[in-house]
């Protein structure tokens, strides 16, 4: 019974619920049946899809060939049948049933019919369940479930062969548009509509991390990767991107972050994460999108010092300051991309750019921005060289020299000369610099300022850079003209202390 005076409930919300309630009824129900279509060997692949019409007295099975009402050789489910309304059939039954399903039927039915044609308030509630099933999958269910994605949400070819026919014979743009319209996969309709679930795009960003894992199983999937890499990079254009200073009055699951994706010098605990974000001689800054929430996707540590930095060892102990100190230079010492599925999407650059306008508006008195980079790559490429300066040096440096002065000041001009060469001359395919952190900083307009070594004798940067770092140096007023030149001819911009290795 309703109590004296209160409202009765809104018909609208309650025929909304209903609604919503009977949409994802349909979705798990459908995990009942097949949707795989069978076709004569040799044959072409049928392109027979599920399609549910946004009306719940029917369900259709929609092929090239023609549509058929949900009958009992189709496998669609009693209550679905023309003129059965899924809640006068047990429809809320079905659902607990359905439910019960493996995560990956549920997961590879949903994705079919959300691909089908239904109505926008179910499509959200389709989406969330395909979601939330690929959520319950292992390592190996994820693989199946992703070159099935690759395998039944591809192109139409022979949509493509009639688009490019027309195109060839009337070669307009409204022949390009409808070209390009096929040639689209299907996948980036299906990975959008999954986006219309609250919270997707997070979710969406880690089903990627996911499948850059399963493609070292299978390089097949590298199409579906391609399909999240082009979607990723227009949904995090850097339009929808928000910059925020970070200190320690910051919301606790922001600060648990930054010590969870710290990885160029590990945080050890909530002291050292403090020493980092002290207000007299410290700066953190991160990138946040609307979709991610208080989830940092790239941010950047700096320390305001007197003149340029040679070694990490002082920035990372130094005491706390109690006062502000005078600061010439702005040092970029760790540099942090959050969430692996954001791989290949930059906005680290744009990150750099603004900090540096960020600060020289707050603390005129900086003069010098550079960073303090790790060199990871040098290892492996040195690892790899047969001449004889390479050879003598990967042989000393395989000695005990960090416990011996003596040593380190006889290597040095070896190690310049051989680390200056890595950094100017040194290539990757496609003709880019072979370091990934030179690729970074050169290619956002930096110059290869100054060598030093050893810089950071830690485990890690001993093992993958022989304890080498470098700065690289950011000048407001050459940042645009060093980024033309490497962009346009390669032209990698260094100091004077490189160009005098590189001739010894």
């Amino acid at each position: 019974m309703r109590t004296p005076g209160a409202k009765r409930p809104s018909t609208m919300a309650f025929s909304k619920a209903r609604r919503m309630r009977c949409a994802v009824g349909r979705v798990m129900a459908a995990c009942a049946r097949k949707v795989q279509s069978s076709h004569p060997k040799g044959a072409e692949k049928s392109m027979r899809r599920v399609v549910i019409y946004n009306r719940p007295e029917s369900v259709y099975i929609e092929s090239r060939g023609g549509s058929h009402h949900g009958q009992a050789e189709t496998g669609v489910p009693v209550g679905f049948r023309r003129g059965h309304h899924p809640a006068q059939a047990g429809g809320e039954a079905e659902t607990l049933q359905a439910l019960a399903r493996p995560a990956s039927e549920r997961a590879r039915v949903a994705c079919t019919v959300l691909m089908g044609r239904i109505g926008d308030a179910a499509r959200v509630a389709v989406a969330e369940q395909a979601l939330s099933a690929y959520a319950e999958l292992d390592a190996d269910q994820r693989l199946a479930f992703f070159r099935s994605m690759r395998d039944d949400h591809g192109v139409d070819p022979q949509a493509i062969r009639e688009a490019y026919a027309a195109w060839d014979k009337a070669p307009d743009a409204a022949a390009v548009a409808d070209l390009f319209r096929v040639v689209e996969p299907a996948r980036q309709t299906l990975l959008r509509r999954l986006n219309l679930a609250p919270g997707a795009t997070l979710q969406l960003v880690r089903m990627r991390q996911d499948l850059l894992a399963a493609m070292r199983a299978d390089p097949g999937l590298a199409p579906i990767d391609q399909d999240f890499a082009h979607l990723l990079a227009s949904w995090f254009n850097r339009g929808f991107l928000t910059m925020r200073r970070i200190d320690w009055n910051a919301p606790a699951a922001i600060l648990e972050k930054l010590i969870e994706y710290e990885s160029v010098h590990r945080m050890e605990g909530w002291g050292d994460l403090k020493r980092r974000l002290a207000e007299n001689d410290r700066r953190l800054y991160a990138f946040f999108h609307p979709a991610t929430g208080d989830e940092p996707l790239i941010f950047v540590e700096v320390a305001l010092t007197q003149g340029m930095p040679d070694a990490i060892g002082p920035i990372l102990t130094a005491p706390e300051a109690k006062l502000p100190e005078p600061a010439d230079t702005a040092v970029f010492y760790s540099i942090n991309n959050s969430l692996a599925g954001l791989k290949g999407v930059s906005f680290g650059n744009f990150l750099i750019k603004q900090v540096v306008a960020v600060l020289k508006a707050e603390l005129p008195e900086l003069k010098t921005f550079v960073t303090l980079s790790p060199v990871p790559g040098f290892a492996a490429w040195l690892a790899a060289q047969t001449d004889a300066p390479a050879t003598e040096l990967r042989t000393a440096l395989a000695g005990d020299w960090p416990s011996n002065p003596g040593a380190v000041v006889a290597l040095r001009p070896q190690v310049m000369a051989v680390a200056a060469r890595y950094i100017l001359q040194a290539r990757a395919r496609g003709g880019q610099p072979a370091d990934p952190v030179a690729r970074f900083h050169l290619g956002n307009g930096a110059a290869a300022h100054r060598l030093n070594w050893p810089a950071d004798l830690s485990a890690s940067a001993q093992k993958t850079a022989h304890g080498l770092m470098i700065n690289y140096l950011y000048e407001l007023d050459r940042i645009e003209d060093r980024h033309e030149a490497f962009i346009r001819d390669g032209t990698v911009a260094h100091g004077p202390q490189l160009a005098e290795a590189l001739k010894g």
